[in-house]
């Protein structure tokens, strides 16, 4: 039975931050759209990613705050010096589903019935340059669909780990930063392998929600991309919550046990160590969904790891085909992938503006790690500033949150905040801070970087007192 085939202007292959609002961009101008997603619309943000973490992170600072009650002389009932909060895990996974529920659905209004607009549920692999066939769900068959202008959005997923016996354990002792979302118990002891971004938010996380944590981290240092002092003070506040860390260390081997598992680690000196768990969380980062497009078919050239090679307008080795979001390398972040679509809606839409990413323009790519107190980073940190301009003076100056009146106020100054300036333009280079609303502060110094303002117009504006921006103007008494 020959398979049945559909034409459009424009295929696009993937539902994320990117793909979603280019499908409803491009059928507005008339082109005929088709848009593949083979799970859920909205991408890994809307239901792996960002919403659903950051809605149990949520959680994870109530819990916390019950816990400190005392401490703003609020008292509940009374179990030794403190409060103990009971935590429901299931009424905490129930939340995060409705919260993703709701943000899908909203998905789903977004592209129905927009006319042009077919959406079509199934997996796709290429079988020519601009042509691929669409496995359909619930046995629906195939189809093949060509396009005249292809845009893939495949992202990312967990990469998993190289660990001697981890195909032994047993079901549902191994997880990953989409299935750890959805147990329905808090694991009594969980063990997290990988000290990067994933692994701090969910090991606290879950150390709020009553586990007991160790994480076990390859590098020297906690958040490997971060200046040392700020990964210093994120490991600091890891112990002070009652979270193991061990740095220098690679995992070799994992075995199960009576109740959970045992797993065996090398010390960066050759010395082998043990820890047991209950849970073992892989945060050992992530993989492009791109092994199952059959890029070669295509002609679609991509590095090693599976990233497709884009060029600066994001068009791929082939004419008229794009890739989008995280499928194709560089800084794996939503704000990051909705960007893309600006890009090849200025360049094939509107053609207003010229198509240059965020790092062609200003470089100026901002980030929050959503541990408690917060990472927020824009710009460059200190050893790219130094390396990137051996020439210039550059200075820094860090302080500690608990120089900042508001925080110290809410009996929040864990943390610290750094700049890091250009000591003769007076340029801001680089900003991290890691506080209370550390995300919300950085941004606030991201816009005086975008207007290419000098550190010296932070330290003369006038805030409103008594707010977390007013720490602005006292950062630069510590300029060195």
């Amino acid at each position: 039975m020959a398979t049945p085939k559909k034409s459009f202007s424009a295929l696009i292959i993937g539902s994320g931050q990117s793909g979603t609002p280019l499908a409803t961009a491009l059928a507005a101008t008339g082109r005929t759209t088709a848009l593949v997603e083979r799970a859920h619309l909205g991408g890994s943000c809307v239901n792996v990613g960002c919403t659903p973490t950051k809605t149990m992170i949520a959680s994870g600072r109530v819990a916390h705050l019950a816990r400190r009650a005392g401490e703003y002389g609020v008292f509940q009932r009374v179990v030794g010096e403190g409060i103990a909060p009971a935590v429901e895990m299931e009424r905490v996974r129930e939340r995060k589903r409705e919260v993703v529920a709701q943000w899908r659905a909203g998905s789903e209004r977004r592209v129905s019935g927009v006319e042009g607009l077919e959406v079509l549920r199934g997996e796709a692999r290429f079988v020519g340059e601009r042509k691929v066939r669409v496995s359909l769900e619930e046995g629906g068959g195939e189809v093949e669909v060509m396009a005249e202008e292809v845009f893939v959005d495949v992202g990312e997923r967990p990469a998993g780990a190289e660990v001697e016996g981890l195909e032994g354990l047993g079901e549902g002792r191994v997880l990953d930063s989409t299935s750890v979302m959805e147990l329905g118990e808090v694991p009594g002891r969980l063990v997290v392998l990988g000290g990067g971004y994933i692994g701090m938010e969910f090991g606290q996380l879950f150390r709020r929600l009553g586990s007991e944590v160790v994480i076990v981290q390859r590098a020297q240092q906690l958040l490997p991309r971060e200046d040392a002092e700020i990964a210093e003070a994120v490991r600091k506040i890891c112990e002070e919550d009652g979270i193991e860390v061990v740095l220098g260390s690679t995992a070799t081997k994992v075995s199960p046990q009576r109740g959970g598992l045992l797993l065996q680690y090398r010390t960066s000196t050759g010395a082998l160590h043990e820890t047991s768990g209950t849970h073992l969380l892989l945060a050992t980062g992530r993989k492009p969904n791109t092994d199952s497009l059959d890029l070669s078919v295509a002609g679609i050239k991509a590095t090693p790891r599976g990233h497709i090679i884009v060029s600066d307008n994001l068009e791929t080795s082939i004419p008229n085909v794009y890739a989008l979001g995280d499928c194709h390398g560089g800084p794996a972040f939503t704000h990051v992938s909705y960007d893309d679509f600006r890009i090849i809606r200025h360049n094939l839409i509107d053609k207003t503006s010229p198509p240059t990413s965020i790092m062609q323009r200003d470089g100026l790519v901002p980030y929050v790690v959503y541990t408690d107190p917060q990472l927020g980073h824009v710009g460059l940190h200190e050893a790219e500033a130094r390396a990137k301009f051996p020439s210039k003076q550059i200075k820094t100056a860090t302080m500690p949150m608990s120089a900042v009146a508001r925080a110290v106020e809410t009996a929040e100054t864990r943390g610290l905040m750094k700049a890091v300036v250009d000591g003769e333009s007076g340029h801001i280079l680089g900003f991290t801070c890691l506080g209370i609303e550390g995300g919300e502060i950085m941004s606030l110094v991201q816009v005086a970087m975008i207007g290419k303002l000098p550190w010296w117009k932070l330290r003369d504006a006038v805030f409103a007192h008594p707010t977390l921006a007013e720490s602005l103007n006292n950062l630069w008494g510590y300029l060195r």
